[in-house]
């Protein structure tokens, strides 16, 4: 088997076992509209603390299932019914910091984009680095939190794919896959660039999703069941 051969096996053996996107988890359905990009930024925040992504995303399923999936219900929201809806989603350890960041940056994006992050997009000009840029104004978005939005934004922006950061091309280094973005565009659709990005940052967080993989592409091992994404 030729070396492009291996590594399209080993990208679809990856998204067959952990094929889903952050977002997807949190139950946000992404699309160009700002309920939903919202609420993908809301999650990139969580995500972006040093905290298990399941927690993150946990505690993001919570914020929304309390209402909170707009700037302004965010920043109409008391701080305490902010810390009650992360404690929810076990974000305990961060709870009343990102309460009070949360508040800050709903405030923020309706002041200086009217709630709509299409309008940063907008003004960007459709320039990642500088998408990049304008994310980290806000509150509670570093340069982790806007490589996450990125990442799983590009589904829906087409103009950042392939958007591989940092955390996903580790993951690709650990399956043995090429870190250069447009090397590792061509393993898999453009459909799919989003979830595939999501699925190496799963192998760079947990080494066992690295193992997964090597038994859906040993053939001595048969083909194992489908797991549901950690």
């Amino acid at each position: 088997m030729s070396a492009t051969a291996t590594r399209r096996e080993t990208a679809r053996a990856l998204l067959d076992t952990h094929g889903q996107t952050y977002a997807a988890q949190a139950g946000i359905r992404l699309r160009d509209t700002p309920q939903p990009l919202y609420q993908l930024l809301v999650l990139a925040c969580l995500l972006s603390a040093r905290i298990r992504a399941s927690v993150a995303v946990s505690a993001a399923h919570e914020l929304f299932e309390a209402e909170l999936r707009t700037p302004r219900r965010m920043a109409d929201a008391t701080w305490q019914q902010r810390v009650d809806a992360l404690g929810a989603g076990h974000y305990r350890r961060y709870d009343e910091s990102t309460s009070t960041t949360l508040g800050k940056g709903a405030v923020f994006l309706r002041e200086h984009y009217g709630g709509d992050l299409r309008r940063l997009r907008e003004k960007a000009g459709g320039d990642p680095g500088r998408m990049r840029e304008l994310l980290q104004e806000l509150p509670g978005i570093g340069p982790a939190g806007a490589d996450i939005f990125l990442r799983e934004v590009q589904g829906v922006w087409p103009e950042l794919e392939p958007y591989v950061d940092a955390k996903a091309a580790q993951g690709a280094q650990r399956l043995g896959l090429p870190t250069d973005p447009g090397e590792l565009a061509k393993l898999v659709s453009a459909q799919q660039l989003a979830t595939f990005a999501a699925a190496l940052v799963r192998a760079a967080l947990d080494r066992s999703v690295a193992e997964d993989v090597k038994e859906q592409t040993t053939p001595a091992r048969g083909t194992p069941s489908r797991k549901t994404p950690s």
